[in-house]
């Protein structure tokens, strides 16, 4: 393969999956709404809800890494399913007809997680009916209708990144670490639910694996960690120390937690606030469940394993703050 599309590549992992594919010698277009930044790539400015930006896209291309979403714990659903299924309906149609070989679905273990703990598991099917919140409900639809298309000739996969994470991350950690600085992140529960992550290089790199391995392992849906679960208040606290910020230290309990998550959406669909909500429940289970997953498949089918881990990654990210 010599051409490859990377949608969403003004985002953060995007951005750096773009980057990576470069580096390897791929020819990279990417497909955003505003330009990625990425030195090397072609840069189609528009949306995956445009035909006309779509099709120009896949013009040319063997292979499609499908990031763009519309990623957030509140908001219409309609916005969800125009961006997340049925922009992926769309540019799965134009990929195939343009020719293309391999399409990689980047997805999310949450497509499969309906509230209870997940403890060593491997990548259970997705499960739009019973996930928790607009986002899951959605990515799960979008999962099945790409996989969906499977077919000889056209080699889909889908992956499942699970709370990615690392230097520069706009999202994740720079959230956690402004409420715990501000003081209004408690942690949710005992704290000491097992929680999986994944390092951005680990991410990348097992997006890139799905890719190159696509002819052998279309139709398949794997999950991508970097194998080091932790507790969650350790994860958190690691987070926070690495900017030098003290670890949350007050606690509520994880029904209070979820029963005022239930309140906050209620109120959030009639005055959506400018950032995201404090809590929902989708968050409230996130935060004091485990959810930890086997990825002996992955590795074996992939021929990926994770290189960087939970403990690396943070002394990085320490750098990373320390250097300014």
């Amino acid at each position: 393969m010599s051409r490859v599309l990377v949608t969403g590549a003004s985002g953060w992992l995007g951005a750096a999956v773009a980057r990576d594919l470069v580096a390897a010698g791929y020819e990279v277009r990417t497909l955003q709404r505003r330009p990625s930044g990425v030195d090397g790539a072609e840069d189609v400015l528009g949306s995956v809800m445009e035909r006309s930006s779509v099709e120009r896209a896949v013009e040319g291309v063997e292979g499609v890494v499908h990031l763009a979403a519309k990623v957030s714990f509140a908001g219409d659903e309609a916005d969800f399913v125009a961006v997340n299924i049925e922009g992926t309906r769309a540019l799965v149609r134009a990929a195939k007809r343009a020719g293309a070989r391999r399409f990689v679905f980047v997805s999310s273990p949450s497509v499969a997680h309906t509230g209870a703990a997940i403890m060593g598991e491997d990548a259970p099917p997705a499960q739009p009916e019973r996930a928790h919140g607009a986002y899951a409900r959605t990515k799960a639809a979008a999962e099945l209708v790409a996989l969906g298309a499977d077919a000889p000739g056209f080699a889909v996969v889908a992956v499942r990144p699970h709370i990615v994470w690392g230097p520069g991350d706009p999202q994740l950690v720079a959230r956690i670490q402004e409420r715990a600085a501000a003081g209004r992140l408690p942690l949710v529960g005992s704290g000491a639910a097992l929680v999986d992550s994944t390092y951005l290089d680990d991410a990348v790199s097992g997006i890139r694996a799905a890719l190159d391995a696509a002819d052998r392992v279309h139709g398949n849906a794997y999950v991508l960690t970097s194998g080091e679960p932790r507790p969650i208040a350790e994860l958190i606290g690691g987070f926070c120390a690495a900017a030098g910020i003290a670890p949350p230290a007050r606690r509520v309990p994880a029904g209070a937690a979820k029963a005022a998550g239930s309140v906050v959406e209620a109120v959030w669909r009639v005055r959506p606030g400018q950032d995201e909500p404090p809590m929902t429940r989708f968050l409230a289970e996130q935060l004091s469940t485990a959810h930890w997953f086997d990825l002996r498949r992955t590795r074996r089918d992939l021929g990926w394993r994770p290189e960087v881990g939970v403990t690396e990654g943070l002394r990085r990210l320490a750098e990373h703050h320390a250097a300014g």
